[in-house]
């Protein structure tokens, strides 16, 4: 268990053991969300059951959840249900072998409020959760404390940060950007850097003049080089520092300053890459060592690119389960293709097209178009793809979803 330790907001936990200060970093979850209209639950369900089997299996000290753990303000029911699920799971794997500390902080898409509630009684089953910065002048930041052989590993938790959550009890200093705000509340810690210090934060960081490989999944759009950035020259003295915010999995300069990414993929853009939880082992101070552990989707996303029957041939499962975004590059008008295509992928994210006709259009007729009433370019746009115009039927469905949007 946890007791309290230098200040009310700490926890230390002591757990004497031979091997290096094992923990997982895992990017932002974002229980909840859906893919061009596709509920993800069953997905994300399945790779928290693979999280907790490599929890079993591998056995780390702690588990680090980098932000976003919903995907709205106002989660669903079910999203709900399945981030209890996951916290009493792993709570019963503290019954068969030893306790491992869940350790999660507030993204931008969490609530503070809601995913704070029950945060006092799940502490006791070793779950830690910040959701906000400081509130007050005379508090901290939170952190959770573990022991090894070698000594005290602190693990400071640093929730999603605006410079408006705290200026109301720092109105002497000057918070212009983000940096600021975070630097400030670095800079009131007293951290001794001869010990080993995790950092857990949800931002955007930019180290030197790389850049941060950004996707279609993130939300708002980043700042780039404004008032949300924030240098990693500001944290480049812990030990490690596990990120969240950006989906993309990516080292920022060095392995120590890490967004572990998204644990799936949500959105087209991500489809060649590889999820992974990122595992870190602290030796001694200045030993450190990193795997990569593959999580294996319960659907993958996939881009495809070709003619209609190649793809249709290409299928080797039929239906193929897995959430594919087409591009069919026939020259002929295809007919229905979705109605088509459907029979061998019964998760099509999306169908375009592009062909010599398209492109043409995309040439000389996208200023004409800007012009043009949202009806008359999808009948516009519609023609241009089947080869004939729309139908009264069709007319009349498409002008009742505009009324309802």
């Amino acid at each position: 268990m946890c007791s309290s330790y230098r200040k009310q907001n700490d926890d230390v936990c002591h757990k004497e053991r031979e091997e290096k200060m094992k923990f997982f970093h895992v990017g932002d979850l974002h229980l909840g969300k859906q893919l061009h209209g596709y509920d993800l639950i069953k997905d994300q369900e399945h790779m928290l059951e693979e999280l907790l089997s490599y929890i079993k299996k591998e056995q780390p000290d702690a588990v680090l959840i980098a932000g976003d753990i919903y995907d709205r303000a106002v989660p669903s029911g079910t999203a709900m249900q399945l981030l209890e699920q996951f916290f009493i799971q792993a709570d019963e794997l503290a019954k068969e072998q030893k306790a491992v500390e869940i350790i999660l902080i507030a993204g931008n898409h969490d609530a503070a409020k809601r995913l704070q509630y029950g945060s006092s009684f799940m502490k006791r089953h070793h779950i830690h959760i910040a959701v906000m910065p400081p509130q007050q002048e005379d508090a901290y930041l939170e952190q959770v404390t573990l022991t090894d052989q070698e000594g005290v590993v602190h693990f400071y938790l640093l929730p999603y940060t605006k410079p408006g959550m705290i200026r109301h009890w720092a109105e002497q200093e000057e918070l212009a950007n983000t940096q600021d705000a975070v630097k400030f509340l670095l800079e009131r810690e007293q951290i001794d850097w001869n010990e080993r210090n995790v950092l857990l934060s949800h931002q955007f960081y930019l180290h030197a003049n790389e850049d941060t490989v950004l996707c279609d999944s993130e939300t708002p759009s980043f700042s780039v080089g404004g008032l949300d950035s924030i240098a990693t020259t500001l944290v480049d003295k812990f030990d490690y520092i596990a990120l969240g915010h950006i989906h993309s999995p990516q080292n920022l300069g060095d392995p120590h300053i890490r967004y572990a990414g998204t644990p799936l993929k949500y959105s087209v853009s991500e489809a060649d890459q590889n999820k992974s939880i990122t595992v870190v082992e602290m030796g001694k101070k200045g030993e450190i060592s990193y795997r990569y552990l593959p999580i294996h989707p319960l659907h993958d996303v996939r881009a495809l690119r070709g003619k209609m029957e190649e793809l249709a041939a290409q299928c080797t499962e039929i239906p193929c389960h897995d959430y594919v975004s087409i591009v069919l590059t026939d020259e002929e008008a295809v007919q229905q293709p979705r109605d088509y295509l459907e029979k061998y992928y019964d998760h099509i994210l999306e169908i375009q097209i592009d062909n010599t006709r398209t492109r043409q259009i995309m040439e000389e007729e996208i200023p004409a178009l800007k012009e043009m009433s949202l009806e008359g370019a999808f009948m516009t746009f519609f023609q241009e793809s089947t080869g004939r115009p729309m139908n009264e039927d069709e007319q009349k469905k498409f002008a009742q979803i505009i009324e309802t949007l």
